[in-house]
């Protein structure tokens, strides 16, 4: 037989104007009886006694909590029987899970944003010092306790990091170096200059083309994986069974992979120099008329040694950039499948922008000190 249910009703306490006594039903199937007598409660209530209620249920529970929240009350000031109150408990565990907010395009909400991103940019580049440091300080260690260096490791990466990545860097440099001279060509062609097709193939490849491409495309090649590696290795808490071993996972996993980059970075970047002068000879022989002898001799005369340093110089830079950013990110990862995505993401971008950073200003100094 179904009970029969009792109407939700208030009623003002005597000894307490500003308390009401819930009584009855408050339960799903009263909902918009309990929401009218919510509604008719005069403004100067500020506490509920509940204890005089029957039955209720989540949708009571949330209705009362939700009125509570509009009148600027505590839960607390809403006194539930003992028996109600695991209820209670467990629906205010759960009352704040709601869909997000939609995002707010205020101008407020853009500098809060804004201001957010440049402290977390901030904390990265902290992150990134201390990171070089300690580096640099273990590296110094393994001078003096050679017995710490991995050069099975090493050469592994080695392979890996340089070996691979060879064809993919000559196609690449041999490539844009053809499309640069065609370019140039096409813009010295109006002036009778082709000639100098020469100077702008060699000088623009042996100072910035040469050393930038190998770093960006080791920076989404290699960066990547080396956080990758280190991320799946901290989600499966091997770095932690290193530490237990009384290992450190910076000289084990770190350093080899820094040497190797520190090792093929600028041999990678003397090759890509070379397939990118084999693209502006290519262009010379075949659209400009200009013969392989010829277009050698010239370079031989009109460039200096100098171009090749610049270019070279910025290598070693460029691989501690990269290893060390990509070995970080991979240190930072949370332990989930996302984080090591959001990590991954986040070494390639932070290499590439700030390789290309780097060589801007690069760029700028040697030409000030005109070298």
């Amino acid at each position: 037989m179904t009970p029969t249910l009792a109407r939700p009703h208030c009623e003002a306490d005597a000894a307490e104007p500003r308390r009401v006594r819930l009584g009855g039903d408050w339960t799903l199937s009263s909902a918009l009886e309990v929401a009218e007598q919510l509604r008719t409660l005069p403004d100067a209530v500020d506490q509920l006694d509940a204890t005089g209620i029957d039955r209720i249920d989540s949708a009571g529970v949330l209705q009362l909590m939700r009125f509570a929240k509009r009148r600027g009350m505590e839960l607390s000031d809403i006194a539930f029987r003992t028996d109600h109150q695991a209820l209670v408990s467990t629906i205010e565990d759960v009352a704040d899970d709601r869909p997000p907010r939609k995002r707010d395009y205020g101008v407020l909400a853009a500098l809060s944003r804004l201001g957010q991103r440049v402290h977390e940019n901030g904390q990265e580049i902290v992150a990134l010092l201390s990171f070089t440091g300690e580096n640099l300080v273990k590296l110094a260690r393994m001078v003096k306790e050679p017995r710490r260096f991995r050069p099975t490791a090493t050469v592994a990466h080695m392979e890996a990091v340089g070996l691979d990545a060879v064809p993919l860097v000559i196609l690449l440099s041999y490539m844009v170096g053809a499309v640069i001279a065609f370019l140039g060509s096409t813009v010295l062609r109006d002036f009778g200059a082709e000639i100098y097709v020469v100077e702008l193939v060699s000088i623009a490849f042996l100072r910035e083309f040469a050393v930038l491409m190998t770093a960006i495309v080791l920076a989404g090649r290699t960066a990547s994986a080396f956080t990758a590696q280190i991320g799946a290795m901290k989600s499966r808490e091997e770095i932690d069974a290193i530490r237990t071993l009384g290992l450190d996972p910076i000289d084990l996993l770190v350093i080899p992979r820094l040497l190797a980059l520190l090792v093929m970075l600028p041999l990678l970047t003397f090759i890509s120099m070379m397939a990118g002068l084999a693209g502006g000879v290519t262009v010379g022989a075949f659209d400009l008329d200009i013969p392989p002898q010829m277009y050698i001799a010239r370079m031989h005369d009109t460039i200096e040694v100098r171009h090749f340093l610049v270019g070279l110089s910025k290598a070693p830079v460029f691989a501690l950039v990269i290893g060390l950013i990509g070995c970080l990110e991979g240190l930072r990862v949370e332990g989930t499948a996302q984080s090591v995505g959001e990590r991954t993401t986040s070494s390639v971008v932070q290499a590439i922008s700030l390789v290309i950073m780097i060589d801007a200003l690069a760029a700028l100094w040697f030409m000030h000190m005109d070298w």
